[in-house]
């Protein structure tokens, strides 16, 4: 309890952060799944308080997401009664508490970081690309949106170019104030001054964009922002009203089959997106702590419970707020736990001041998380580690910019498994020459993989050389290799090709080279 108390001066601040971030996040989140605008809302509530003091991670943050987004209109549509939808959500919760009692988190650990750098650098860059027309005034797609295709019948890129079409100026002035402030709060005299460094520059940057927005509306009115280009909040005239927000699942859609299948595919969607979620701000945290994969998924499916017996979205651990989190410098989980504590706060008693808040004030705030994710130096350490490591961070961002999040984290790890394999299989043969000396050393585990090449150098040995073929340091030998070793010996002799064949004594590797044409020196 001592640390959470003694990171509270980094945490509250950072919390506010979040819950910048989180409001238009969650809105639109619930606008683009079709579900009523205050279920993201709860989600946000209860993914911050709930699954924050559950969790074991310090510094990840859960919401609704923008990868369940086409999953949750999808069940929305074919249940057609929200209340089904809502048990669907409950019992995804209670799958997710049982892949994490039978410890099914270790999935997370098998992701290779360069995939996992590659998520962080592709959510970065679709920060950039889908807030940018946000930032200018162009409103038609959902805030949140992480998906190439948008449901406004534009894709990630067509959608900037049309919003360089339709800019507004009000929009665009507000967008690129805020950014300025954000750049300025970033400055080491700032980082330095004991006061300033409490107050986020987020927070500096959409109060500026709510007093310039109200300095239009008294001397410019014509240049004023509509609603349209506003956070949209439902607001509640008495706390009666404000329950009426709630809803509640129907149990009597418990023997529909679509209520199952439903609930299935988002326990599995949403533990994946978590997994991968908390290996991403475990890559981010400056501290390098771990979370317990196993304690997530328990935490998660407590949270989901809860989200879906009150009306909420299905919850996972969402980058984005976690990254912004992180640049926040949020050291504990109070970040977390404050940022939901706020969100209802705020909804509860000032829905209208938030009202007032421009979506290019938040674009801003997003545009900036989204640089901090992408920076060039990340694309330079990575080249610099090989293209073993650059090809499967390169084409996770690509895939993930193209498609979707998970779509792109299964390519990017199977472009990562297929440079693992071609790296195991080439090491395990070594080829050595001396002038007409040659060694063909075989190590670790020698697969059918592994016939290509060990086929292409004993061909290549030119006549009347010596060759050495060492396994003493082979753990296991293919038969399809032993055979084709055999047939090398065979036609040998074509070429006056001088052999030894060495294996270990003290190993019990009965199918090496044990053919009775071959003679073992």
């Amino acid at each position: 309890m001592k640390k959470y108390f003694q990171s509270a001066g980094n945490d509250l601040p950072a919390s506010i952060v979040v819950l910048l971030v989180a409001l238009p996040l969650c809105l639109g989140i619930a606008l683009g799944s079709g579900a009523p605008l205050f279920s993201g809302i709860i989600a946000g509530v209860v993914g911050g308080v709930v699954i924050g003091l559950l969790s074991g991670s310090q510094l990840s943050v859960s919401g609704p997401a923008a990868g369940l987004t086409v999953i949750v209109a999808t069940a929305i549509l074919k249940l057609q009664v929200y209340e089904a939808f809502l048990l669907a959500v409950v019992i995804a919760g209670v799958i997710q508490l049982i892949l994490g009692f039978i410890k099914a988190g270790v999935i997370g650990d098998y992701v290779p970081n360069s995939v996992i750098k590659g998520m962080l650098a592709a959510i970065g860059l679709i920060l950039i690309l889908k807030q940018f027309p946000h930032l200018v005034g162009y409103d038609t797609d959902f805030v949140g949106d992480e998906n190439f295709r948008q449901n406004d019948q534009q894709n990630t890129f067509t959608g900037m170019f049309q919003a360089i079409r339709y800019i507004t100026p009000a929009a665009v002035i507000i967008g690129i104030v805020s950014l300025a402030i954000l750049m300025f709060w970033e400055r080491r005299f700032i980082k330095k001054n004991k006061v300033l460094n409490l107050i986020p520059g987020a927070l500096v940057a959409v109060i500026a964009g709510v007093l310039l927005n109200q300095y239009f509306a008294i001397s410019q009115p014509q240049y004023v922002l509509g609603n349209k280009h506003l956070v949209s909040l439902p607001v509640a005239g008495n706390l009666d009203q404000f329950l009426s927000f709630f809803t509640f699942p129907d149990i009597q859609y418990m023997n529909n089959p679509d209520v199952w299948v439903s609930a299935l595919t988002l326990a599995i969607v949403a533990s994946l997106e978590t997994l991968l979620g908390i290996e991403a701000v475990d890559k981010l945290d400056p501290l390098k702590r771990v979370s317990p994969p196993n304690r997530e998924l328990k935490a998660q499916g407590v949270g989901n419970i809860f989200s879906g017996l009150i009306g909420g979205l299905p919850l996972t651990s969402v980058v984005v707020r976690s990254s912004a989190n992180v640049s926040a410098g949020a050291r504990t989980k109070v970040s977390s736990i404050m940022h939901g504590l706020l969100l209802l706060v705020c909804v509860m008693l000032i829905p209208t001041l938030l009202n007032k808040i421009p979506l290019s004030a938040l674009a801003a705030v997003l545009i900036f998380t989204g640089y901090k994710l992408a920076k060039v130096s990340l694309f330079k350490e990575f080249f610099q580690k090989g293209w073993d490591q650059f090809i499967p961070f390169i084409v996770t961002i690509m895939a993930i910019l193209f498609t979707d999040l998970l779509i792109g984290i299964l390519i990017g790890i199977s472009v990562g498994l297929f440079f693992m394999i071609r790296n195991n299989f080439r090491s395990a043969v070594m080829v050595v020459n001396d002038r007409n000396h040659y060694l063909i050393r075989l190590r670790k585990d020698v697969s059918f993989l592994n016939k290509p090449i060990i086929k292409k150098n004993l061909e290549d040995i030119p006549q009347n050389a010596s060759l050495l073929i060492d396994a003493t340091r082979a753990d296991y030998i293919d038969k399809d290799v032993i055979e084709e070793i055999n047939n090398f010996l065979l036609h040998a002799h074509l070429k006056n090709i001088r052999i030894d064949i060495r294996k270990s004594v003290h190993k019990p590797m009965h199918l090496l080279l044990n053919e009775p044409k071959l003679t073992i020196q």
